[in-house]
């Protein structure tokens, strides 16, 4: 008798209800999460134009607020173009790892106190091996398109996550240290314990890497280099079209959304505020946290549109040497300072 029989003939039936739950988790995280992805393409669109002196979308809807499901339904009913000398089997899946890589992530963020969906002992962890799952999508989708432009796409973008996933890492490091853990729960509660309530002020040499390298990672402005539009057309997605291009698109979006949650974890309080803060003024502790970390991821996306907005492309070149020279010895010196001030401090 399997563990699953024995639990059903000794009636305990606490297993379904658990089950349940989690999938009413699942759904909602996703389902927010991909309203989010609609609505940033659309603010990403507003807010640039607005910078750059025009009103973007004002067709569809009020004010263009219709503009995301007009996208959506286009790309839905495009015709989905194959290459004749495409690799076919590797082409149609390639668009599905990465949008499976970000959303997988999402299990591991604590959304608010008591709100994630697996609140593993190696949340973050866990986050970096999703991010390089991301992006065996992007090199396998340079490779089985048998296309010059989507291969260089490939080949830039593979470098470029090797280069800056170091980076990203160290710069968690010294995170790992303050807070003795992986668990991203954990990691916001033991932010809670100094007067500042965020590792944003002893860790801002880590959290200026942690921001350089998510740009980067998610292929944003100013380190877009493999989809660079002036070089490669669009790099390695140049060949999709219809449904498989959106899914790039929204993996984009997701990644972003996932990058933001990270800094607002490790380095903003999550779902806190600061101590002093909510001394100082107690009716901000009646406001939900699920408001206050919305309002931070809110802002660090943001910052992508704005860099977006005012910021060139870098040269390739110059990409990898930030990355190598100037990321990873910043985020390594900031681990042996951090390291020695826990140790005297201890």
């Amino acid at each position: 008798m399997n563990t699953i029989d024995a639990i059903l003939f000794t009636g305990n039936s606490n297993w379904i209800l658990n089950v349940v739950f989690i999938i009413i988790k699942i759904a909602v995280v996703i389902g927010v999460t991909m309203l989010h992805v609609m609505y940033a393409t659309y603010f990403e669109r507003k807010v640039i134009g607005h910078m750059q002196v025009r009103l973007g979308p004002m067709r569809v809807g009020p004010h263009g607020v219709l503009q995301p499901l007009a996208d959506m339904l286009k790309l839905f009913f495009k015709e989905d173009i194959i290459p004749a000398e495409a690799d076919k089997p590797v082409f149609k899946i390639a668009p599905i790892i990465p949008v499976f890589a970000t959303l997988s992530s999402l299990a591991v963020i604590p959304f608010f106190e008591g709100f994630v969906i697996a609140n593993i002992n190696i949340g973050l962890l866990y986050l970096f091996a999703m991010s390089s799952l991301a992006a065996y999508g992007v090199v396998m989708a340079g490779w089985a398109s048998n296309s010059k432009y989507s291969f260089l796409g490939g080949l830039r973008s593979s470098a470029q996550v090797i280069s800056y996933e170091v980076a990203m890492g160290l710069s968690l490091v010294g995170v790992m240290i303050l807070s003795g853990s992986l668990n991203l729960s954990e990691i916001v509660k033991a932010q809670q314990q100094y007067w500042y309530g965020m590792f944003l002020i002893p860790q801002f040499v880590a959290y200026f890497v942690f921001l350089v390298a998510a740009f980067a990672e998610t292929n944003r402005t100013p380190f877009d280099l493999p989809e660079a539009e002036s070089e490669l057309v669009a790099g390695y997605f140049v060949e999709y079209s219809g449904m498989r291009f959106a899914l790039y698109y929204a993996a984009e979006y997701i990644g972003m959304i996932i990058m933001s949650s990270i800094a607002v974890i490790c380095f903003w309080g999550g779902w806190t505020i600061p101590p002093v803060l909510a001394e100082a003024v107690p009716l901000l502790k009646a406001v939900p946290g699920i408001v206050w970390f919305l309002g931070k991821v809110y802002f660090h996306i943001f910052l992508y549109y704005w860099v977006r907005a005012t910021v060139p492309r870098y040269r390739y070149d110059k990409l990898m040497a930030l990355g190598w020279k100037v990321l990873i010895p910043l985020a390594l010196a900031n681990i042996v300072i951090t390291s020695i001030v826990k140790y005297m401090s201890e």
